[in-house]
């Protein structure tokens, strides 16, 4: 686990503020869903995605292809992008 350097203190009503830079790198926006786990003694925050949702376009269909036990899910539409981008690094799939 890798530490940013920041620590926040929890409010009257239990809330923290996550830090705006951070939100921005995780592409975290106001009203994002985020799901909370407890592992041990840590909590762990994640952006929640709705299940069958594409990685890179959002998209929510029963027909977006579920690949590496349930790790990565890609729509038709996202495949095509990430075949693009893979060719311009001239990664061969």
């Amino acid at each position: 686990m890798k530490s940013i350097g920041v620590v926040r203190k929890v409010d009257q009503l239990g809330r923290i503020v996550i830090p705006k830079e951070l939100r921005d790198t995780l592409a975290i926006e106001v009203q994002d869903p985020l799901e909370i786990f407890v592992e041990e003694e840590r909590l762990i925050l994640r952006k929640y995605q709705a299940q069958k949702a594409c990685m890179i376009t959002g998209e929510v269909s029963e027909d977006n292809m579920v690949l590496a036990n349930g790790e990565v899910v890609l729509s038709q539409e996202g495949i095509e992008i990430l075949s693009h981008e893979l060719k311009k690094m001239d990664v061969h799939v």
